[in-house]
């Protein structure tokens, strides 16, 4: 199995759900938005934002394929929820 890549000091670990990174993603963009931090925390703030997004739209991928399979199972087996 491949090992996941180090991470450095100021990197969080990947997010438990969906619902964690987004509340993390909003507290950075408030810590952002608020113009009190300073420059090299911001660049740090918007790495961790990049991943947590990326972290989140692979759940809302992989969430999107499950619904996607459940309506063609549906499908084949005539049944539709009306």
């Amino acid at each position: 199995m491949a090992e996941k890549p180090k991470r450095t000091a100021g990197e969080t670990a990947e997010p438990g759900s969906f619902e964690e990174a987004i509340t993390r993603l909003e507290a950075l963009v408030a810590g952002l938005e608020a113009g009190e931090v300073p420059l090299e925390q911001s660049v740090k703030s918007f790495e961790e934002g990049r991943r947590l997004i990326a972290y989140c739209e692979g759940k809302l991928k992989m969430a999107e394929q499950a619904l996607r399979q459940i309506a063609r199972d549906e499908d084949e087996t005539g049944n539709e929820t009306r």
